[in-house]
């Protein structure tokens, strides 16, 4: 639409159905730059990545072209479908339904950045789940536990 400027910056974060750590360490940068394919091609900018074994954060600036739950969709249908033709897993690959949002201004930018990058470091002290439910209550999201990812901790 003309007119219209936006500056929005999102962190997503989804996981691995079942939260197994199914993505290869080995295979961690093809995932990452498959996934920045795919916000690239749809003229987002990817601001950070990081891909752990059983999930994944990307920090991108958002447009109010499309609704953020079509485009995290349509992300995770492609990238399930690339990394089961891969065949790195000898089973099926799929991300869990849902995904966590969470805005940020644009004087966070550089911090979200670095904390994206430094996820190996983070879940050395926290687990994924106290992560995210942590991010849930700081961010005041409204939540129901049994629509809240699969956790087998």
């Amino acid at each position: 639409m003309a007119n219209t400027y936006t500056q929005l910056r999102v962190q997503i974060v989804f996981a691995v159905k079942g939260r197994e750590s199914l993505i290869p360490k080995q295979h961690k940068a093809q995932v990452e730059q498959y996934i920045t394919s795919l916000f690239q091609n749809r003229k987002y900018k990817v601001l950070a990545i990081n891909c752990m074994p059983d999930h994944i954060d990307i920090f991108i600036g958002l447009h109010p072209t499309q609704s953020l739950s079509d485009l995290v969709g349509e992300v995770k249908t492609a990238s399930s479908k690339f990394i089961k033709k891969q065949k790195w897993m000898p089973f099926d690959f799929a991300w869990q339904l849902g995904f966590g949002a969470f805005s940020y201004s644009k004087s966070q930018t550089d911090v979200v950045v670095k904390y994206v990058q430094n996820q190996e470091e983070h879940h050395k002290k926290r687990t994924f789940r106290e992560e995210y439910l942590d991010f849930s209550e700081k961010f005041e999201v409204d939540f129901d536990e049994k629509y809240v990812f699969d956790f087998y901790d």
